[in-house]
């Protein structure tokens, strides 16, 4: 019998999202290894991997089943998502298009690695970014560049002004997540963008009371916060 893989939800779901992984269709207590890999926008390749015991009755529950080696240990449900690494060092996992989701390829193999090499199932799980309503709307409001993530519904919503990272450029996938949790977020460009200085030496504040502003004046904004990431490219 074929190694079988259990994913709830099945197929696709949001990307911050948990989901439970089982193999079902293993011999008892056989061992096995369990490879995830991603491939970014860029062809970059992101892979991680664990050893497992199925039980007595050939099943392997993530959720009960420990990791006895490889990128984890102990028992982490999600550990084959958050323990992808990178093939080249130094490489980050960063979406650019938050309308597309990643694709996440797991297989089973059969035995621990480095031994194991018969690949006894394989399945794809896409991640996505943009929850199902969420709407994404580009701002090009005076001299505000950035996009307005917004919750289904009407409204108002909470606001956030995601200020993200110090490499420049317009980054949307946090924003986009958080849009998906009742948060309507501006992910907000300020250098190395269209029209905006390309360089970070002079700090204009107006352009963020601007962008404040925006939000303020924004019908299904009810609130507006400044969110500083304090991440470093």
């Amino acid at each position: 019998m074929a190694a079988t893989w259990i994913l709830e939800p099945a197929g696709r779901c949001s990307w911050d999202e948990p989901v439970r992984i089982a193999v079902r269709g293993l011999a008892p207590r056989q061992p096995v290894t369990l490879r995830a890999s991603l491939r970014d926008e860029k062809g970059a390749l992101f892979r991680a991997h664990a050893r497992y015991e199925a039980d007595a009755g050939g099943l392997l529950d993530l959720e009960r089943a420990p990791a006895l080696g490889g990128s984890f240990v102990g028992l982490e449900p999600m550990g084959l998502f958050w323990a992808l690494e990178p093939e080249k060092p130094l490489v980050r996992l960063v979406k650019q298009d938050v309308q597309t989701p990643f694709a996440v390829e797991l297989e089973v193999l059969d035995g621990h690695e480095p031994d194991a090499s018969r690949v006894l199932g394989r399945t794809v799980h896409e991640r996505d970014f943009l929850r199902p309503g969420v709407r994404r709307e580009p701002v090009r409001a005076g001299r505000v560049r950035a996009t307005l993530f917004l919750p289904p519904g009407a409204g108002p919503f909470p606001g956030i002004i995601d200020l993200f990272g110090s490499g420049g450029g317009l980054c949307e996938y946090r924003a986009s997540l958080l849009a998906g949790h009742g948060f309507a977020v501006l992910a907000l460009a300020y250098f190395r963008f269209e029209d905006l200085p390309e360089h970070l030496d002079v700090m204009h504040l107006e352009y963020f009371e601007e962008a404040v502003n925006f939000m303020l004046q924004h019908p299904q904004v009810g609130s507006a916060v400044c969110l500083d990431a304090e991440e470093r490219e």
